[in-house]
């Protein structure tokens, strides 16, 4: 049987503060050996309010590339922000966009595969093309979008510049979908999904650390548990199908969700520990050999009742 490519990218956004540089490391040597390409990063990784740290994760990307001599990832970088404070704080003008721009190509050359405008409120229709006329015409790179609170607007901006292709970074768990909001850029968008598991929601809640992420983030898991109940109930009601490996735990019933969506191309993995990348890996095998349709179908019920649309 031919392997199916695989559709993960390697999230990069918790590099520098829960996950040292050594693990980074350790997390790039074992997806780069599987056969993993796409690495995704920002200019305000990782976002731990702490100004030091601006830019830190890209510089273990470059650490690693360097000492590797690697020659042929594709990367995205979101551009934009210019802090990692975690606040609104970003420059879209076309004079910062080229600067990043620039800098970029010079950083990872013919490994950058996409310049994302990230986080973008405005409604100026003037300005946002300005802004695309700005990376549109940049050699041997894709327009991606992250974060724009107005697709509509985007959308009328790329059929104005004859735009037919971009790539749109979407949050997509069982807490919350951004799909269908996007849906002014469907007919553009390649879609990749990120926090596939609801920003570190855990089934178990013993399982979580104190480095957990979804409490890095100030989250709180009480407010999810009848959500939770539902996800482990249906864990429970499919665990007696023996012609497939049942699905046990959070991380699998995130990349069923984001990998059997009709609308999503590649999923983003935000992963901590090189056997987390292993069993994301084992699992998209899985996936892609079994038909878990009927559990995506039931999956979506479960949503639709408990989570937040």
């Amino acid at each position: 049987m031919t392997q199916t490519a695989s559709a993960f990218v390697l999230g990069t956004a918790m590099w520098g503060w829960t996950i040292n540089p050594t693990d980074c490391h350790r997390i790039l040597d074992t997806y780069y050996e599987r056969g993993g390409r796409w690495i995704d990063g920002a200019t305000n990784y990782p976002i731990n309010k702490k100004g030091s740290d601006f830019r830190k994760a890209e510089q273990i990307l470059l650490d690693w590339i360097n000492s590797r001599g690697v020659d042929d990832l594709k990367i995205i970088m979101k551009v934009g922000s210019v802090n990692n404070l975690g606040g609104p704080e970003n420059n879209l003008s076309p004079s910062f966009l080229l600067l990043c721009a620039q800098e970029y190509q010079h950083l990872f050359g013919q490994q950058l595969a996409s310049l994302m405008i990230h986080w973008d409120n405005r409604t100026n229709l003037e300005e946002i093309q300005a802004s695309l006329d700005t990376l549109i015409v940049v050699e041997g790179v894709s327009l991606g979008l992250s974060g724009v609170r107005h697709p509509d607007i985007y959308a009328e901006a790329l059929e104005n510049r004859k735009v037919k292709e971009v790539w749109l970074q979407l949050k997509h768990n069982v807490i919350y979908s951004d799909y269908n909001r996007y849906a002014p850029l469907h007919d553009n968008a390649r879609c990749i999904a990120y926090g596939i598991n609801a920003g570190g929601l855990k089934l178990d809640a013993k399982a979580y650390s104190k480095q957990a992420s979804l409490l890095a983030r100030g989250g709180n898991h009480e407010q999810h548990k009848e959500l939770v109940e539902g996800l482990i109930g249906l864990i429970d009601r499919f665990s007696a199908a023996n012609n497939r490996p049942a699905l046990k735990k959070m991380n699998h019933i995130g990349l069923l969700y984001a990998l059997l969506h009709p609308g999503i191309e590649k999923v983003l993995l935000g992963v901590s520990k090189v056997e987390q990348l292993e069993d994301s890996l084992a699992w998209e095998q899985v996936l892609n050999q079994y038909d878990y349709s009927d559990w995506f179908a039931a999956l979506g019920k479960i949503i639709v009742k408990h989570g937040k649309k």
